[in-house]
């Protein structure tokens, strides 16, 4: 009786497991960063002409950031989780500072225009002073697949400060 009991805890166990697994849309482990120019055009010390570091229509601030990690995971539903650490500047007189800003999620699933920002409530979360914050919202427009994933933490400016990193492990 106690191995019926066994098997059947075992399975309902894994199929919660499964039915987890397969509500996920797409994670994310790690991010890197923006740096709003992506290149300069000349051969001068001071380039006269810059490239902006745009991604997929979003703007990038004008200022360096760094971040230190980000995790998030999307579901099929449009829930998305996002945990972000040291999300702070990396240049300029605020260098280590958070500049007081309240953040957001996008998420971009389109490899090329038109593209869709879906988006967790705009009004942000504010940056705790050593650059942690914690988004637990629903993404509007929901999607319904994503092939081309980017996941970008925006100020309530719109610019982009912090992207994430697809997480491709199995485990």
């Amino acid at each position: 009786m106690s191995k019926k009991v066994f098997g059947l805890a075992l399975s309902v166990g894994l199929a919660a497991f499964v039915a987890s697994a397969d509500d996920t849309l797409v994670k994310f482990k790690g991010g890197v960063g923006v740096i709003p120019v992506s290149s300069g055009v000349g051969t001068a010390p001071t380039a006269e002409v810059v490239n902006r570091n745009i991604v997929r229509g979003v703007q990038p601030p004008g200022q360096i950031w760094r971040i230190a990690d980000l995790r998030a995971t999307v579901g099929r539903d449009g829930s998305i989780s996002v945990r972000g650490k040291g999300l702070l500047l990396a240049g300029g007189n605020g260098i280590g500072g958070n500049a007081n800003q309240k953040v957001f999620a996008t998420l971009i699933c389109e490899a090329a225009a038109p593209f869709t920002l879906r988006n967790t409530d705009t009004t942000g979360v504010p940056l705790q002073p050593n650059g942690d914050f914690r988004i637990d919202d629903v993404l509007t427009p929901a999607p319904s697949g994503c092939a081309s994933p980017v996941l970008l933490i925006r100020n309530t400016g719109g610019a982009w400060f912090a992207a994430g990193i697809e997480d491709l492990d199995d485990d």
